[in-house]
């Protein structure tokens, strides 16, 4: 095993013994759902930097993958939307962690009377060769984890993800992204990748390499601000911003050319007719919103209608819109 591999199991068996209430600091509000009570152990113990539960994505009875599992959270609000044995299935490499996630979850029984922890089946394995059959899954997901690996192990972890989800099955991913370049002092430092911190990509990179495994739809559904590695505290000479991003990325078939990419970017036509017919299967109703994939997007620019208006990326993309 490399190195820093074994330094991330390492530091994640400290926070599975002692739990580490700075670890990690999720800018996601936890959800507040009706009947469901998530014990103080699960919240402190919440080692992510956003949210990968959805409603949206947990309906007709999905079966749920979660890989690096945590205290356990993320894995019973899966699990409050399936409510069936094995509905939710947790992997983790770190034998100590999945002590404590099986710990939590008798709590969680005490906690809320709809909970069983049968519903959750956890599993020893990691991320580059998941213990899960192919295309079983409907939605997978991992918080703050794959922003640990270097690009060969990056790769493969987003590959085995691809695997084992079904046709259209979704992968949601919470990362850390940053768009200054990281120097090679911190990108080397095991400690601060294990933290999640200097693995991290530039936002166009880290989509690329989603795509670049097969996954024909993308949706950016948050970006915010994260982390600030200074030169007072890091081996840096300059400011490095981190930004968290919340992705879904859907395993459907790969267009001619190329991804859709949501970004939150939205077409409106204003002009004098009832609507806009681009003839090429978008059909834009007069002043009325159209959320558009960065591809549609440009090919609508390209057009460069008086009365066409195309908006910047907002990096907020909830459903709907051209494709």
């Amino acid at each position: 095993m490399k190195s820093y591999l074994e330094t991330t199991k390492n530091v994640y068996k400290e926070a599975a013994l002692k739990p580490d209430v700075g670890l990690c600091c999720t800018t996601t509000p936890i959800w507040q759902l009706p009947g469901l009570s998530i014990p103080r152990i699960m919240q402190e113990m919440n080692y992510g930097c956003g949210s990968t539960v959805n409603p949206r994505d947990l309906v007709n009875d999905p079966t749920i993958l979660y890989v690096g599992v945590g205290g356990g959270m993320e894995l019973l609000q899966f699990a409050y939307f399936s409510r069936k044995k094995g509905g939710v299935i947790g992997v983790d490499i770190v034998d100590e962690m999945l002590q404590a996630s099986t710990a939590n979850f008798k709590i969680a029984e005490q906690e809320n009377n709809w909970f069983k922890s049968e519903f959750v089946e956890l599993k020893k394995g990691d991320a580059l060769n998941l213990p899960v059959a192919d295309g079983s899954i409907d939605v997978a997901a991992q918080n703050c984890l794959f922003n640990i690996f270097e690009t060969e192990e990056l790769k493969k972890a987003l590959t085995e993800m691809y695997r084992v989800l079904k046709p259209h099955g979704r992968l949601v991913l919470s990362d850390p992204t940053c768009e200054t370049e990281m120097p090679e002092s911190l990108k080397q430092d095991e400690r601060l990748r294990a933290l999640c911190l200097s693995g991290a990509l530039p936002l166009n990179a880290y989509i690329k390499m989603i795509t670049d495994v097969g996954f024909g739809t993308v949706e950016i559904r948050a970006k915010r601000p994260y982390r600030i590695l200074d030169p007072n505290h890091y081996n840096t000479d300059k400011l490095i911003y981190i930004e968290s991003v919340e992705v879904c990325a859907i395993k459907d078939p790969m267009p001619a050319d190329g991804p859709c990419v949501f970004t939150g970017k939205t077409a409106i036509y204003y002009g004098d007719l009832d609507f806009f017919d681009d003839q090429k299967g978008h059909t834009l109703l007069k002043n009325q919103p159209l959320a558009v994939c960065d591809k549609t997007a440009a090919a609508l620019a390209a057009l460069t209608m008086p009365d066409l208006f195309i908006s910047e990326s907002t990096w907020f993309y909830d459903g709907g819109g051209c494709c």
